[in-house]
């Protein structure tokens, strides 16, 4: 049904990736959202009033805020469409993060007030004048958000987009949260005994558990979030099916929204290749990497290695198993040495959560060198975390 709609409303839909797709992507699964939540918040408000039920009432309201979040994504993805300009030189993708996140504050505030209610509901009970009326139209709610949560997904899926998750996952825990309004209403007519507070309370609960986890997860990407792995694991792989690269290191992505990242990264090439050799080989990688819609732009820094040197080949492989010797899971790159001779350099790489201090690793580093090497002068240039 969802790839029915999205062939129907959305222009030229295979082409995902396309920023201008994608944004229409985006504004027809808002204006879905808009018309769904609006029906659905209309009928429980309603029955919940006629009924004297708080736990359909408390589901109105989050159909309601619903509605809204749905404007909010809209106007979102209306605003992170918009090109480039000089005050925002990449973009404005970042917008559906905010969005997101937006959507996320407005279900937690919600929910917050949805509990107080049900407490207040289970210290003074309501009324409840529920018949099979209103089971019929809990069940149909139900059926449409499950509906709605399989398109929501579908669309993030297709577009990679965490504010659509973020809005895929409030509609299942709807799908949650109705079920137990439809259990107190059941509870009601068979055994005429009232649970409607508790439920509301399961419901509110449901609720802020999934404002928690969209929060989290549009938050992430604003506060600079790693970048994937398989993205920059086929980054490097397409950097190292090319023969003149030795080695690829500091690969980094900036995420400035889901279709708009630029990178970096260094890769070794053999000094031999030349300046010129060297420029049109990283111009193919590049090329060859955007056009797969890793990236949106990707730099790549030339780091060049000297080959079949004996003596230079001797000194990296001490310097390797010194590096194994002080902690195995050090790693290291861009070895060279100065035209005098009297100075090696390298880089460092260790996990983000390395227990030794960098000044402690330079210094043991140092040590060992002036054991073995003496008249050598050696420099860590950086120490990576990766």
């Amino acid at each position: 049904m969802s790839d029915f709609l999205i062939r129907l409303f959305v222009k030229d839909y295979k082409n995902e990736k396309d920023p201008a797709v994608r944004n229409r992507y985006g504004m027809f699964a808002g204006i879905f959202g808009i018309v769904c939540n609006l029906t659905l918040s209309l009928f429980k408000i309603i029955t919940g009033l006629i009924t004297g039920t708080m736990s359909i009432v408390g589901d109105s309201v989050n159909n309601m805020s619903d509605m809204f979040s749905s404007v909010i994504t809209l106007i979102g993805f209306k605003i992170s469409g918009k090109a480039a300009d000089k005050t925002h030189p990449y973009g404005h993708g970042r917008i559906e993060y905010l969005t997101g996140l937006t959507v996320a504050v407005a279900v937690l505030v919600i929910a917050l007030g949805l509990l107080k209610s049900s407490v207040e509901a289970i210290i003074t009970p309501s009324r409840m004048d529920v018949d099979i009326i209103t089971i019929i139209i809990l069940v149909v709610s139900i059926l449409i958000k499950i509906g709605m949560s399989f398109f929501y997904y579908n669309v993030a899926g297709k577009i990679n987009s965490s504010a659509m998750r973020a809005t895929a996952s409030d509609s299942r825990s709807d799908c949650l949260t109705t079920s137990v309004a439809l259990l107190a209403v059941i509870v009601k007519i068979v055994w005429d005994v009232n649970i409607d507070g508790y439920a509301g309370v399961i419901v509110a609960i449901v609720v802020l558990k999934a404002g928690f986890d969209a929060a989290k997860e549009n938050f992430e990407p604003l506060l600079g979030s790693g970048p994937d792995s398989d993205v920059t694991k086929r980054i490097e792989e397409i950097a190292l099916s090319h023969e003149e690269i030795v080695g690829v290191h500091d690969i980094r992505v900036h995420d400035y929204g889901p279709a708009n990242s630029i990178a970096s990264m260094h890769v070794e090439i053999p000094a031999e290749v030349g300046l010129i050799g060297a420029h049109e080989v990283v111009d193919i990688i590049e090329s060859e990497i955007e056009d797969e819609l890793l990236v949106g732009e990707i730099t790549i820094h030339v780091d060049p290695v000297i080959k079949d040197d004996h003596e230079l080949d001797k000194l990296r492989t001490w310097t390797i198993e010194t590096l194994k010797k002080i902690d195995p899971i050090i790693t290291m790159h861009d070895f060279r040495i100065t035209s005098n001779g009297k100075r090696v350099a390298f880089e460092l790489e260790v996990p983000y959560n390395f227990p030794k201090k960098d000044e402690d690793i330079r210094k043991e580093i140092d040590e060992r060198f002036k054991e073995a090497y003496p008249d050598l002068n050696v420099v860590v240039v950086a120490i990576d975390k990766g």
